[in-house]
């Protein structure tokens, strides 16, 4: 339909299973499963159900009468006892029991919280694969001698494998919190309308033992082994702060991957991948704009806005429960993990084809370096029996003389052959030249990427082996 807006997750940035997850289908096909799971429990526990009925509502699983629901809908304005009447339709011998002792939260919230899960786990997918490409690149290039900028000016040099694994530990950070999560999951279960199971006490004549284990009963039945050891109507909404929050870190991650990728490329050192007919200008022919690293940074911004949303509606809650949060938490959960599935893909296509130029990283570093080198000229310099004052104060001038030249005239960094041509120094052309080789000024960069791969990444490597394997094409 091109008069109806559409949001561009569909069609160019989430993923088909992240779309699904939160999906009208797969919403009410998790509610069709936890009033199965309730009547099931309830049955187990000695409540009148029999197994007729149980066989009944699993027939019609699947098989969701959505046109039913709608009308009915209409009729009422809700949108759980629209979806239990439609069931009873088709499971008629199971329609007295469907959502017995229940409350809307009960499909609702625990529906909720089940969709994020699932969302985080296919986060979790995705992010171990962009580790395991950067972590390649990180090795490959963890010898590469490049200027480190502080201030976006030249400073120490690094490499480039090292740079790689500065981006590469927030997504470690990020991967930590998000496990953390997913380690600590819990349902809501089965509490009542303002959370003090009164209405499943009434069901089993007040027996406070049996309501305690149906609401574990329930949730193991789904799959979970906990559920949340007190709640109003909903599940606490500082989950979904906490859902977004780490949605936000892995966000600040890849786009602080992404600009610096941006200000590598104009500087000629690193670019993203750039396919045979792409066109980066519909104007300047000859361009290659970093149109990759520009869609993470700008999705990463609604994300970094979106984390707003929940932490308001969870601190505005009244009491048991207002209706505040749902047309919100609809839009802002929902679109920022389709966001942050989007940028991760983005991240697996940039991060197995990025493009290196040696040689101009070279020629940077080299425009730099004798500046670098001064301090060690002066040291070998004393050693041969320079006075460390005099010998700081020639060079410091030399260096000024030089710096001079290359910003106000465009030339050359020739602050070596200055100070090959001052009889004051002892050092000759060869000696100064091994000077300035790169690798003496890169510290224990290399060893710290072996280390930090070695003892940090490849456990999360060596037990996602199955992830690895995965590549992303994007739909624009």
């Amino acid at each position: 339909m091109r008069d109806t807006y559409e949001t561009p997750f569909n069609s160019r940035y989430a993923s088909k299973e992240m779309q699904y997850l939160f999906s009208p289908d797969k919403k009410f096909r998790t509610w069709r499963k936890l009033w199965i799971a309730l009547a099931e429990a309830e049955q187990e526990l000695g409540l009148d159900i029999t197994d007729e009925q149980i066989e009944d509502l699993k027939r019609y699983a699947d098989d969701i009468n959505y046109d039913v629901a709608a009308a009915r809908e209409k009729e009422v304005r809700h949108d759980v006892m629209s979806h239990v009447y439609a069931y009873g339709q088709q499971a008629q011998k199971a329609k007295p029991i469907i959502h017995l002792g229940a409350t809307s939260c009960y499909v609702g919230d625990n529906t909720d919280l089940i969709i994020m899960y699932e969302a985080l786990e296919l986060i979790r997918t995705k992010l171990v694969a962009v580790i395991g490409k950067l972590a390649a690149f990180a090795e490959q290039y963890k010898d590469m001698p490049t200027l480190g900028f502080t201030h976006y000016q030249p400073a120490q040099l690094t490499t480039v494998g090292k740079r790689a694994c500065l981006w590469l530990e927030e997504l470690w950070m990020d991967y930590g919190e998000l496990t953390h999560i997913l380690e600590t999951r819990r349902l809501r279960g089965a509490k009542g309308t303002t959370g003090t199971q009164a209405s499943f006490m009434e069901l089993f004549d007040q027996d406070s033992q049996k309501v305690k284990e149906l609401d574990q009963l329930v949730a193991r039945k789904m799959g979970y082994k906990d559920t949340y050891p007190v709640t109003g109507q909903t599940y606490p909404r500082k989950f979904d702060t906490m859902c977004l929050n780490v949605l936000s870190l892995i966000a600040q991650s890849c786009y602080k991957f992404a600009n610096d990728l941006r200000l590598l490329q104009n500087l000629k050192e690193m670019e993203e991948p750039f396919e045979k007919s792409q066109i980066g200008s519909s104007a300047m022919a000859y361009k290659r704009n970093p149109m990759r690293s520009e869609r993470i940074c700008s999705l990463a911004r609604l994300v970094l806005a979106n984390v707003m949303n929940p932490a308001i509606t969870a601190s505005t809650q009244w009491f048991e429960r207002t209706l505040d949060d749902s047309a919100n938490k609809r839009v802002s959960v929902s679109e920022s993990f389709l966001a942050v599935d989007g940028i991760l893909m983005i991240m697996m296509n940039v991060t197995e084809g990025m493009v290196v130029y040696p040689k101009v990283i070279r020629a940077h570093v080299m425009s730099e370096l004798p500046f670098m080198a001064t301090e060690m000229i002066i040291m070998e310099e004393v050693k041969r029996g320079g006075d460390r004052q005099e010998l700081h104060e020639r060079i410091r001038v030399h260096s000024m003389e030089a710096a001079r030249m290359v910003k106000q005239e465009g030339k050359p960094n020739d602050l070596i052959e200055r100070v090959e041509n001052d009889p004051f120094f002892k050092m000759d052309r060869e000696e100064l030249e091994q000077a300035l080789e790169p690798e003496h000024f890169i510290g224990r960069a290399p060893e710290q990427v072996t280390d930090f791969l070695a003892e940090c990444i490849k456990p999360i490597l060596n037990a996602n082996q199955e992830l690895l394997d995965q590549h992303a094409s994007l739909s624009v």
